[in-house]
């Protein structure tokens, strides 16, 4: 018998994505509230949810729970985090720090193809009107930004926080004009691109700023309505 399979039939078999993608698939899932912290799911659940294999989705959960996105205990099902006030207040102010620093750090040395990359995540993120992966993209503005940085370990540190932050911003409903200054990002990578470290500085300040005061005042509302 002839075990190999056909070129019809490889052509008709489902195609599983990569663990990157089904990361950000399952990020967008959350941030969009399809996944949040009273749905139960396993492993096997996700896998089929996502086409994936679950030796993958259990990778991303793995990664997920490094951002503090997910919880794993043993021998209980994997949850989405339910952030507090202090968690949320604490993530910000350790995002504050990092991120000044690494924009600093990027006015040193701006390099052509990464502020290229970032332009492209801003187009995107103005074209986006899915709310996950609106959320995503903003982050991932900051991520990138970092990058340009090249100090490997703040850019970790700080990816292991635009992510928590992300969640905040959906578990408790924000609008994309509520937390994502599109204008500023911009004007961020203009100062970056010339190299004047001084308004970058400033202008993360002000974002930060922004992000602060929107995220901490919703989720003392949130507290006291609750």
């Amino acid at each position: 018998m002839n075990s190999i399979a056909s070129p019809q039939t490889l052509a008709t078999l489902p195609v599983r994505p990569s663990v990157d993608d089904l990361y950000s698939r399952v990020l967008d899932a959350i941030f969009e509230q399809r996944i949040h912290s009273a749905s139960r799911f396993t492993e096997e659940s996700l896998a089929q949810m996502f086409g994936a294999r679950r030796s993958d989705v259990r990778d991303v959960l793995t990664r997920l729970s490094h951002q503090h996105i997910i919880r794993l205990r043993a021998n209980h099902r994997p949850r989405v985090a339910e952030l507090d006030a202090e968690q949320v207040r604490q993530a910000l102010h350790a995002r504050r720090l990092a991120e000044v620093m690494l924009v600093r750090l990027a006015c040193q040395r701006p390099c052509a193809q990464d502020l290229t990359q970032l332009r492209a995540l801003l187009d995107n993120e103005r074209l986006c009107a899915e709310r996950g992966p609106a959320i995503r993209l903003s982050g991932a503005f900051h991520l990138q930004l970092a990058k340009m940085a090249r100090n490997t370990p703040l850019a970790h540190f700080l990816e292991s926080l635009v992510p928590l932050t992300s969640l905040a911003i959906a578990q408790l409903g924000l609008q994309q004009k509520d937390y994502c200054a599109g204008q500023v990002h911009m004007e961020i990578v203009d100062a970056v691109e010339s190299g004047n470290a001084a308004t970058a500085v400033m202008l993360m300040n002000r974002h930060m700023d922004h992000l602060e005061q929107t995220l901490l005042n919703t989720t003392r509302e949130h507290c006291a309505a609750g």
